[in-house]
């Protein structure tokens, strides 16, 4: 099977009361900031650059908050995802690329849950529980 690295960005309000979500122009669907790890691209680099592309915002990343993946056997795929706790560093909130992102909103926590359910527990009670793991990135050698 192929392996796919896809990383998220979770930003949330200073209240974290929302969280920023793109709705999806290829299936309509709202996901968090994010896409597929580039070749040679760091997991960091990728969140961030993803993040941009699809809010315009810059962000800052931090520590892993969920890892979840599937095996799409039809298509002899197996995909991880990462999500990041990432906070907004600068930029301006556009739609960068009008061909992939249709939207970008503050979605309150429990219609985020609603709308992107692959979490166990809901993104609710990731942002609610604070606990992130360390990610560090070592370089190259």
């Amino acid at each position: 099977m192929q392996r796919i690295d896809v990383v998220y960005s979770l930003i949330t309000n200073d209240s974290k009361s929302k969280i920023l979500m793109v709705k999806n122009k290829d299936n309509e669907c709202w996901t968090l900031p994010g896409g597929a790890v580039e070749k040679n691209e760091t997991l960091e680099v990728a969140a961030m650059r993803e993040a941009k592309e699809e809010t315009g915002l810059d962000v800052e990343i931090f520590g892993v908050v969920a890892v979840n993946e599937y095996m799409k056997e039809e298509k002899n795929e197996h995909v991880v995802f990462i999500t990041f706790r990432a906070e907004i560093s600068g930029g301006v909130e556009t739609i960068i690329r009008p061909d992939e992102i249709i939207e970008i909103a503050w979605i309150d926590l429990e219609q985020a849950d609603i709308l992107m359910p692959y979490y166990k527990g809901g993104l609710s009670k990731i942002v609610n529980r604070d606990i992130e793991i360390t990610y560090f990135n070592e370089g190259r050698f």
